[in-house]
């Protein structure tokens, strides 16, 4: 059986977690044989909070805190960081959006102050709004030139058409185009306040001067103002296979991209078994559908399986790129690989072998200040930090009786969507 999250947490959690008296969450872990110490703020303020006339917000938004403030005009901010030897970036997902800094341990007290700064008082001046506004259409039009891209977010119009999770993160022109800088100014006021936000720190700094540098940037936070509010309907599971099929010029090979349902933060155990189902599948040369129709029979260039984790439902997916237009040929032999896995237990050989790929990934992936950093502030963002470090765990504990049962629950060869891209004729 699924070893449960209650069991895992009993396993002691390597960094220190406290709220500030406003609200604000602070994650410490000390790492005393570095000497870098890398900070990341996590805001509950992904596309998902953006109501419907302001599609595109929250990423428009994360271009517009670098603008600066009354304090800090544009460009400031960079020669600051880069001065002292740091260096920031930012991403928006659906779910969060996050910032993050890595700087020597002897300048954090230079440096974290000075994003601080930006993240709660951006000035959202106009003239460098409207400005940016070019910049973030033009990137959305570049997307508009990447099948890849354009495969997904079909497919999650498909999956998700009452959720947003089916729209795109960076929005739509007609939507960004009708944004104001009074209408950003709302959406960062409302969202970026303390108990919404989360700041990991890790690194060569210890607990009480990391608190207390903390406590201190982040004393001040701007006035709340209220967005219009957003709706989040629950997305009912698919009871039919959904067909979308897009024709594009200059597509030099077929693809198709099948997606399925999965469980949200809610089910965790849930979740870590059909990342494992997914690399089974699709993760790497001794893969199921990677050997059968890469190495084997080559009637695909590429093939591969993805489980991305969100907050209110995930998503699994296949894809498969091909030199023809066997596309039919390719679904259906997915559609029977996934029947297998309802009809048969995995074998525990390469129940064992993925365990153990999966459990190295994650130690792979959790050596940095930086990598520990973003895991602890997506897990405390998604549900709480302290879920960040039982993956291996639950992992090892699955048996194949409990991925048949997933792959039953999740997977149906008879429920999914898909999306079948062609060269135009």
């Amino acid at each position: 059986m699924i070893k449960s999250i209650a069991q895992c947490q009993t396993s002691s959690f390597p960094a220190q977690v406290w709220q500030l008296d406003h609200g604000l969450t602070v994650i410490h872990q000390y790492l005393p044989v570095t000497p870098v110490v890398v900070v990341d703020v996590w805001v509950k303020a992904g596309a998902i909070a953006e109501p419907d006339p302001w599609l595109g917000m929250a990423h428009f938004l994360e271009h517009m805190i670098f603008k600066g403030t009354k304090k800090l005009p544009p460009g400031l901010f960079d020669y600051l960081i880069e001065n002292c030897g740091g260096m920031t970036n930012a991403a928006t997902s659906h779910d969060y959006a996050h910032f993050y800094l890595t700087t020597s341990a002897d300048q954090i007290e230079h440096t974290l102050p000075h994003l601080a700064e930006i993240l709660l008082h951006a000035e959202i001046d106009d003239e460098e709004f409207y400005r940016e506004k070019d910049v973030v259409l033009e990137e959305l039009r570049a997307c508009y030139d990447d099948p890849d891209w354009i495969a997904y977010q079909t497919l999650c119009g498909s999956i998700y058409q009452n959720h947003p999770y089916g729209r795109s993160i960076l929005g739509d022109q007609p939507c960004l185009e009708q944004l104001t800088p009074n209408q950003m100014r709302c959406f960062h006021r409302t969202y970026y306040q303390p108990k919404n936000m989360c700041v990991a720190i890790i690194g060569g700094i210890e607990p009480q001067p990391a608190l207390e540098i903390i406590r201190q940037s982040f004393r001040e936070f701007p006035v709340p103002s209220e967005s219009p509010p957003h709706l989040l309907v629950a997305e009912p599971p698919l009871i039919e296979i959904r067909r979308s099929q897009v024709y594009l010029p200059h597509l030099e090979h077929s693809r198709l991209l099948m997606g399925w349902m999965g469980p949200g933060c809610d089910r965790l155990e849930d979740a870590f078994g059909l990342d494992l189902i997914s690399v089974i599948l699709a993760g790497g040369r001794c893969s199921r559908l990677v050997r059968q129709l890469r190495e084997e029979a080559r009637i695909v260039l590429d093939i591969n399986s993805n489980f991305s984790l969100q907050r209110d439902s995930s998503l699994f997916t296949i894809g498969a790129c091909l030199s023809s237009s066997q596309t039919a040929a390719i679904e259906a032999i997915i559609c029977e690989h996934i029947q297998h896995l309802h009809d048969h237990p995995v074998t525990p050989a390469e129940l064992h072998r993925t365990q153990q790929l999966l459990a190295n990934d994650y130690i792979f992936s959790t050596e940095t200040p930086g990598q520990l950093a973003g895991l602890y502030g997506y897990y405390q963002t998604l549900r709480a930090a302290d879920l960040a470090t039982i993956y291996p765990q639950v992992i090892q504990s699955l048996q194949p009786s409990d991925l048949q049962r997933l792959a039953r629950q999740y997977l149906s060869p008879e429920r999914y969507a898909i999306t079948v891209m062609q060269p135009c004729e």
